[in-house]
């Protein structure tokens, strides 16, 4: 049979117009999925980083935690890496006495709170003088409040030591507590910073309407500067209570009396005192053969009790803290 020539034209034609258009149909699909992959590699990317990063963090709380529900056979025990023999709680039990918890937890509420609410007071005025009043000496009175950010304590703890003794302030918790009244004490230099960075972001219009309405400066920051900063007041607030938690340096430096003690330093003593023992069995074998010379699992009981406050405070007031933190300029704009 004969092929007809222009039929099989047509039929060519047809076939590479279907092909076309089946191409055109697939290109959209196919740019889709190339698009979905592109977003799976780099979301990929940002959660192995992410979760790294946060491994490098959780990793020493996990230890502290597994460590802390270990039997001391456990601790010397390599077979033993994670999950211990036997579930006991006694650590725990042994740390809460050896802190002496409730006392210790109280001490270091006072220096804690007590610093912290002073700090946000006294640094919010400072910030807010100097974010919008020119002054004589403006710079070099900025410039020292950098320095003392700048100067580590330990350097100058002689002459506070001094300061303090002469005054009759060891071994109370004034040497905390006054310096923050005058926007001092531990990181205050940095909360100023933080309420002068919050302070020049806020539109000067407001101040300028207080001003048409007949109010002065003082009143002007306390009814409307001063409540509008409640994002840099809450940074403040748990920085400086964190970090007086946590901070052992002055405290051991001011506070003698054992009553007077905070949770880091109870801990801190517990360590000595474990270490001590530690090394007494390793002199005393006869008496104490067969117990493993290492008190390190109730140190970290201790430990986790120690931070509990600050973790169970943090997971109340962490979406509130990322919020004013974004607010007030600390992550960049």
């Amino acid at each position: 049979m004969a092929i007809n020539r222009d039929t099989v034209t047509t039929h060519v034609a047809t076939f590479k117009r279907i092909a076309a258009d089946k191409e055109a149909a697939m290109a959209p699909l196919r740019l889709a999925a190339a698009r979905r992959a592109k977003t799976f590699i780099s979301q990929l990317f940002i959660y192995s980083v992410l979760l790294s990063l946060a491994f490098v963090f959780i990793y020493p709380v996990l230890f502290i935690f597994s460590s802390s529900l270990m039997q001391a056979g456990d601790v010397t025990d390599a077979t033993v890496k994670w999950i211990p023999k036997e579930l006991s709680f006694t650590n725990y039990a042994y740390a809460f006495q050896q802190l002496d918890f409730w006392r210790s937890f109280m001490n270091s509420t006072i220096i804690s709170l007590g610093s912290a609410v002073v700090q946000v007071v006294s640094c919010a005025v400072i910030g807010y003088g100097f974010a919008r009043f020119r002054f004589p000496g403006r710079g070099l009175w900025l410039a020292l409040v950098l320095f003392t950010f700048l100067v580590p304590p330990q350097t100058i703890i002689v002459p506070l030591f001094l300061q303090f003794s002469n005054l009759g302030w060891l071994n109370t918790y004034l040497p905390f507590i006054v310096p923050g009244v005058f926007g001092h004490g531990l990181k205050g230099a940095l909360f100023v910073l933080i309420f002068i960075q919050f302070f020049r972001k806020l539109p000067i219009q407001l101040e300028e309407a207080a001003l048409i309405d007949g109010a002065g400066a003082f009143r002007t920051f306390r009814s409307i500067m001063f409540p509008l900063a409640r994002p840099a007041m809450l940074v403040v607030f748990l920085f400086s209570i964190v970090w007086h938690w946590t901070d052992t340096y002055e405290p051991t430096m001011y506070l003698m009396d054992s009553e007077k003690f905070n949770l880091t330093q109870q801990l801190s003593k517990m360590n000595g005192e474990g270490q001590g023992e530690g090394a007494k069995q390793l002199t005393e074998t006869k008496s104490v053969i067969g117990e493993p010379p290492t008190k390190v699992n109730r140190v970290m009981a201790g430990a986790l009790l120690s931070i509990l406050p600050i973790l169970a405070l943090y997971l109340f007031a962490q979406r509130y803290f990322v919020e004013s933190v974004e607010r007030t300029g600390i992550a960049g704009d």
